[in-house]
């Protein structure tokens, strides 16, 4: 008998509210183990049997082991008192059912599943604003020196090689400066790195969490670029350090100077006393002492917290907040701050930096999303090592989107870099040809491009510090027709619903070419988007079906056919590591 596999039974992994009246149900099962699998249901009320609905669940994703069904459920008020099993079908033909207790061949007669209720507080909640979005993160010293007065003593010159000590004066009214350009490229919410007042060029050891670091401007500055961000339709979120703080902030001053009598010994984690500045008397970031820990579990820090996330957004408007190191605060602190923030400011934005899959914080009791370095890692593999064909690519992308409710799914910051990693383009050996495919990956599926500044105009460097080289301004300095790719692929985000907020499918992963291919759809529309991962030329055909009008979306200034026939198939060309996006509109005929 093949037995299915079900994981996480009875959680929010399993069943999750989309909205009081909707119910989405999930079932995971071993690859391949059956051709189809349904949803029987009814109201708990209801004893007649031959009255169970019936509703076949649909295969969305598919892994190296696992195959993920889902259904939705509507009702015509509040979802509740719903009584439920599973049916499965099995490639011969024959049927097994899945209930509470287990995994059975006879039809059940009880162990069935039941959703209770949906309350206000179960449905998830994600800003709509922020579904699909594009991001642009801006590193604030070397983005643009927009104020040479506030310039740090011994400013190194702009475009120098970066240290970690250096300083070349990149400021808040530099990026105020840019605002038309960050506009131009699509830009939909500004993320910014460490503002506050701080140690270091980077700003991440916080020594004053009230005011904005001297040498990027002041708290009016910051107001201004928020007000002025609002004033262009766009977003701006702030970098949140509250892992750790710098040895200057005040609460640490008052422990070195008080020892086990300062108020704020509880405040960290001092191993021993009399404590000096040393990692060996006091948990700090990688033994980094320059960087006490928090801790993050006492209530004082954690009021600390809240009150400086809620003071800039009633101070400067902000719209949320990138949460660093997200996965090491404890999560009642993200806990505490979802629910009283968001009672306040609905809209507000939070997300969780992890490098690994965040599905903790993605319960819809912390984060609205995470800085997702799984969709990083994939990419890296894919395109820039080809350490991975086309197949083990769609798995890997498959157990991602499986891996987070689909409304997560849209929000998520997929990025190909950071201020904490080597840029993409140096990773490919800087082969710009392969960072337009990734970037393509990026603006084409489901979540939340995310730019790390220069990239769309080649900035390179290896790992920090120097993927934090400085933004070079002058137009001779910047390839402009990467430029023009990037404005593309987020013009074609902004101009097709269903590549902003579509379903996901894939439709092609062939490993002998390295072609890639997946479809998003909404309503009566379906975009295909085909990727040749590969120096040599592709040809394929595409099913399309029937009763479809078919047009291509350029994406450069080259001649691009245009297709109105209606057939099972067509033929397709794609050049060596090029993306061809084609867009079908179902219509009656």
């Amino acid at each position: 008998m093949i037995r299915t596999v079900v994981l996480h039974k009875n959680t929010l992994d399993y069943v999750y509210v989309k909205a009081r009246n909707k119910l989405v149900l999930k079932l995971e099962t071993a690859k391949g183990s059956f051709q189809e699998c349904r949803l029987i249901y009814w109201a708990r009320t209801e004893s007649d049997t031959r009255k169970r609905k019936s509703r076949k669940m649909e295969l969305q994703y598919r892994d190296n082991m696992l195959d993920y069904y889902y259904t939705e459920m509507e009702f015509s008020k509040i979802a509740r008192y719903t009584k439920y099993f599973f049916e499965l079908i099995d490639q011969e033909g024959k049927r097994f059912y899945y209930t509470e207790y287990d995994f059975t061949e006879e039809y059940p007669a009880d162990g069935y599943f039941e959703y209770l209720y949906a309350n206000p507080g179960d449905v998830l909640h994600i800003p709509e604003w922020a579904r699909g979005q594009v991001f642009y993160q801006i590193f604030p010293e070397r983005f643009r020196n927009g104020d040479s007065s506030n310039d740090p003593a011994g400013c190194a010159g702009w475009g120098e090689k970066p240290t970690r000590e250096n300083y070349m004066g990149g400021d808040l009214k530099g990026i105020l400066q840019k605002l038309d350009y960050l506009q131009s490229l699509g830009t939909d919410c500004i993320y910014l790195n460490p503002v506050f007042k701080g140690d270091f060029n980077h700003k991440y050891a916080t020594t004053d969490y009230y005011r904005i670091d001297e040498s990027f401007g002041t708290n009016e500055d910051l107001k201004e670029l928020a007000d002025e961000c609002h004033a262009r339709g766009m977003k701006i979120i702030l970098d949140g350090v509250f892992n750790h703080c710098g040895t200057s902030f005040e609460p640490f001053l008052d422990v070195m100077e008080h020892q086990e009598n300062s108020k704020y010994k509880d405040w960290f984690h001092i191993t021993s006393f009399p404590a000096g500045i040393t990692h060996r008397d006091y948990e700090c970031v990688g033994a980094y002492k320059w960087m006490p820990k928090l801790s993050t579990s006492n209530q004082e820090v954690c009021r600390f917290i809240l009150q400086v996330m809620e003071y800039w957004i009633s101070y400067a408007g902000i719209d949320g907040w990138r949460l660093d190191v997200a996965d090491e605060v404890d999560p009642y602190v993200w806990r505490a701050a979802r629910a009283y923030l968001k009672d306040k400011y609905p809209d507000i934005l939070l997300v969780g930096e992890t490098w690994s899959f965040g599905r903790k914080m993605l319960s819809g009791d912390q984060m609205d999303s995470v800085m997702n370095y799984v969709f990083r890692d994939a990419m890296l593999d894919f395109i820039a090592y080809k350490k991975i064909d086309s197949v083990e690519l769609d798995e890997r992308l498959n157990h991602m989107l499986a891996g987070y409710y689909e409304e997560f799914n849209h929000a998520m910051y997929n990025l190909l870099d950071s201020h904490d990693t080597a840029r993409f383009l140096f990773s490919c050996g800087e082969d710009k040809n392969k960072l337009k495919l990734a970037a393509a990956f990026q603006f084409l599926m489901p979540g939340a491009p995310a730019v790390y500044y220069g990239d769309e105009i080649g900035l390179t460097g290896d790992n920090d510090p120097d993927c934090r080289r400085a933004m070079p301004w002058e137009e001779e300095e910047q390839d402009q027709e990467l430029l023009s790719w990037y404005r593309r692929l987020s013009e074609i985000r902004h101009q097709e619903p269903a590549i902003r907020q579509g379903g996901y499918k894939t439709i092609l992963a062939e490993k002998e070419n390295n072609v890639y291919g997946f479809e998003r759809s909404l309503d009566n529309i379906h975009i295909k988007i085909l990727i040749n991962n590969s120096e040599k030329p592709a040809e394929i055909n595409l099913f399309t079906g029937n009763g479809v009008i078919q047009k291509e979306i350029p994406l450069g200034e080259q001649n691009y056919r245009n297709f109105s026939e209606n057939g099972d198939s067509l033929p397709i060309k794609l050049e060596p590591y090029s993306v061809k996006i084609i867009k079908f509109e179902e219509v009656k005929l």
